[in-house]
């Protein structure tokens, strides 16, 4: 992201690329996107082939709609996650540092499990 003027401007490299992989991943054509935002499909569209850029206001309904975070359609992250995702991980930022360990140590232990079981099973 680029700061001018104390506004967030979001960088076009990445933004229109991101928008047409998730909104085709959740399949939805320009006009529906369009209708959910309350636009029209030509504006998709220019988003999407980066003619245009949207105000960070109609970027964050778009990662709403689309269920991705902001970070993700603007190319701070490769990391795509959901609603859910995203609400497990503010849960666990609440916790206590010592529940907050514990639950990371549960994870760790579920992916190792994982990777050992999917090794052996090739």
């Amino acid at each position: 992201m680029l700061l001018i003027d104390n506004q967030y401007l979001i960088t076009l490299m990445s933004f229109g690329k991101k928008l047409l992989e998730v909104r085709k991943k959740k399949g939805f054509s320009q006009a529906e996107l369009a209708e959910m935002l309350n636009s029209k499909a030509p504006v998709i569209g220019r988003y999407e082939r980066e003619e245009a850029t949207p105000s960070i206001e109609v970027a964050l309904k778009l990662s709403k709609i689309l269920g991705v975070s902001l970070d993700y359609l603007t190319g701070k992250t490769e990391l795509e996650l959901d609603e859910k995702a995203l609400q497990r991980m503010q849960d666990i930022s609440k916790m206590s540092s010592e529940d907050r360990s514990f639950i990371f140590r549960a994870m760790d232990a579920l992916i190792r499990d994982l990777k050992a079981q999917r090794t052996y099973a090739s």
